[in-house]
């Protein structure tokens, strides 16, 4: 429909060249409608397409559980080892939970809001997005369940995201790097671990099928 409206009003605007007179009061109410089209159109426009993004990732990893979950529930120091995180500020903490203030940044979102932590050690890290402008929900869970037998040092960690953003700009744009984000995060919590602890026991090892991480 849009693709014909330019060749109806330029050929309106050729007969209205040899009719002055006659034509003026339907090209002013043509040029009135254009106008109101024009005004009434977005000035980006996006297809439609889900909002809400997941990943999922598992692995084995030469680490324990106790060692993972340390890094992972150390939120007040997301900032210095999580990419974007520009700001995290731990508001309250008890053994089994806590509240932080969180900031992230990558061109051309920064966007602050409230993460809810769940603790259960060594097992559980759930944190839940509260009081953000920019999602709908905004779920990070780590799961640590017992590796190798032979290997005390080890474990397998199930790493799970999903958000759906508020606005179809900021949905667009996931597209673009989410897969990106995901993996880095992932990876930057396991080479914090070996940042603290040493090197890992084995290799770590992608334990998904066909390595197929992304789920939506």
């Amino acid at each position: 429909m849009i693709t014909t409206k330019p060749y109806i009003f330029a050929s309106r605007i050729l007969s209205f060249q040899g009719h002055y007179r006659n034509r003026l009061r339907d090209l002013d109410s043509h040029c009135q409608c254009l106008l109101v089209w024009q005004k009434k159109r977005p000035f980006f426009t996006f297809p439609k397409q889900k909002r809400s993004r997941e990943y999922c990732g598992r692995q084995l990893v030469g680490f324990s559980m106790d060692q993972m979950f340390e890094v992972v529930s150390d939120v007040e120091n997301y900032y210095k080892f999580v990419p974007w995180c520009k700001k995290s500020l731990v508001l309250t903490k008890s053994p089994t939970k806590l509240k932080a203030d969180l900031i992230v940044g990558f061109p051309p979102i920064n966007e602050s809001y409230t993460s809810n932590v769940t603790l259960l050690k060594p097992h559980l890290v759930k944190a839940e997005c509260t009081d953000g402008r920019m999602f709908n929900h905004l779920l990070t869970l780590w799961r640590f369940s017992p590796g190798l037998k032979k290997e005390q040092k080890s474990c397998v960690v199930d790493f799970q995201i999903s958000f759906e953003f508020r606005s179809a700009f900021h949905s667009h744009l996931s597209n673009l790097f989410f897969d990106q984000v995901a993996r880095q995060m992932e990876g930057a919590f396991i080479k914090e671990v070996e940042r603290r602890y040493g090197q890992p026991t084995m290799e770590p090892k992608n334990l998904l099928l066909n390595n197929q991480a992304l789920k939506s």
